[in-house]
């Protein structure tokens, strides 16, 4: 059963008078688990409700909604599906204590695979979600394999009972099911031979796999650095030969590389990123892959929107992984702009100093290096280090830490979010309308 939190009062919704607290019971006569049933099953233009009221009061309901009018009912949050893998190179597991609750959630769910791109192991997987799965068409997923030989994925994954995923990955994909896959590079365990192979099986399903990405293992200082650790230089540089090879077959017989290093391989290697070109539709951007040159792309596309700010002083901040790859993307935004860019590159003092991505940035390492900054006009913060309530990973707010540093701040994904407006703006950066120092726009690993 699942139950409604809001109801635009202007929506079918709400001329139904559905209002929070309604229990949302069946549809059609089939029980309502979870927002999936939700979605799929009020498709239709006609169907039959029944749900229970605050009051106790058991309603039924003949609707009939014209295509495309949206219900206007926003759920409840689902129970999250949690893992039951225990991995050496969990991240959640490597989270300093003291961090909010749902910071030590590890997640495995299908369902938010499948909505937000979250990467899943399939491992949980009873038969009644099996025939959700093709039911529903939930494609695609993305999927966790990290290696293809049943006992080797068993160790990394520690869990002796999942499933050999070739043929749990073949069993859907006749069933037109599509995945999008990643492989976290653990060195001396799923690298070398075992890496050709995982490709190689990856590859031989044909098109159900959409993409294949390898990412370095990333621990934090919290990890369990005796079990594992992360690649050395010529290991991530062993790896990519590896991915190039695979990549080049699948040009030449498929038209696209299919098989991709996240920027951070890149990195770690000291190689050169690919082209944007190679990334195609940047399908995999979430997962650090194509990240940097998705965002030049989004930079290119926006430039005839980016006004002229005459010489000011803008402070970008980043993380250690992005500080090497991002001057030329800044260098761009100068050049169209007429802005002086500062890259304000941020050690992570929560996570320790191996842990490079701007997204976990905490909001005290960013305020320590702001804070005595008055020579910047404004800065820019990396959107993806907040939450939906505009909250850092320590529980700093983003309006508390605007009124702690000297200078206007602002969230933004791709700088062409923010420049734009304040072209639109005469410049003005700080409180919006709403009173709130922020307002992140633009487009939002496992």
């Amino acid at each position: 059963m699942i139950r409604v939190q809001a109801v635009a009062s202007d929506s079918l919704g709400g001329e139904l008078g559905l209002v929070p607290g309604t229990e949302l019971v069946s549809v059609n006569g089939r029980a309502l688990e979870d927002f999936l049933d939700w979605e799929f099953l009020t498709a239709d233009e006609r169907f039959l409700l029944v749900a229970r009221l605050p009051t106790g009061e058991e309603v039924e309901y003949d609707v009939e909604r014209p295509e495309g009018l949206p219900m206007g009912v926003t759920l409840e949050p689902p129970r999250i599906r949690r893992c039951g893998n225990h991995c050496d190179f969990c991240f959640v597991d490597g989270n300093p204590d003291g961090l909010r609750t749902p910071l030590y959630i590890r997640d495995d769910d299908y369902r938010l695979s499948f909505r937000y791109g979250n990467f899943a192991t399939l491992t949980n997987l009873k038969p009644w979600d099996l025939e959700r799965i093709v039911e529903y068409r939930l494609s695609p997923l993305y999927v966790s394999v990290h290696a293809t030989d049943p006992t080797i994925r068993r160790w990394l994954l520690r869990n002796p009972e999942a499933p050999d995923i070739i043929p749990q990955l073949a069993w859907f994909a006749e069933r037109g099911i599509a995945f999008h896959t990643q492989v976290v590079l653990v060195p001396g365990v799923n690298d070398g031979g075992e890496l050709e192979r995982t490709l190689a099986d990856l590859y031989g399903l044909g098109a159900a796999v959409l993409s294949v990405s390898v990412v370095p293992v990333a621990l934090t200082e919290f990890s369990k650095h005796g079990l594992v650790r992360e690649p050395t230089r010529d290991e991530c540089r062993a790896a990519l030969a590896a991915v190039d090879r695979m990549a080049t077959r699948a040009l030449v017989q498929r038209g696209s590389p299919w098989c991709f290093g996240a920027d951070d391989l890149y990195l770690q290697a000291g190689e050169r990123l690919p082209e944007p070109a190679w990334y195609g539709d940047f399908e995999q951007r979430e997962n650090g892959v194509g990240s940097v040159r998705f965002l030049q792309t989004r930079i290119a596309a926006a430039v005839d929107r980016l006004p002229d700010l005459g010489g000011r002083r803008i402070g970008v901040v980043t993380g250690r992984a992005m500080g090497p790859l991002m001057p030329q993307v800044l260098a761009d935004v100068a050049a169209t702009t007429g802005g002086r860019f500062e890259l304000v590159v941020v050690e992570n003092t929560l996570f320790g100093p191996s842990v490079t991505t701007a997204g976990l940035l905490p909001g005290a390492a960013v305020e320590r290096a702001l804070r005595d900054r008055g020579d910047l006009d404004f800065v820019l913060l990396p959107a993806e280090a907040v939450n939906d309530d505009l909250v850092f990973v320590d529980d700093l707010s983003a309006d508390e830490l605007a009124g702690r540093v000297p200078m206007p701040v602002r969230l933004s994904y791709d700088f062409a979010d923010v420049l734009s407006e304040l072209g639109s703006r005469n410049a003005e950066v700080g409180t919006d309308e709403h009173g709130s120092a922020f307002r992140a726009s633009g487009a939002g690993q496992g």
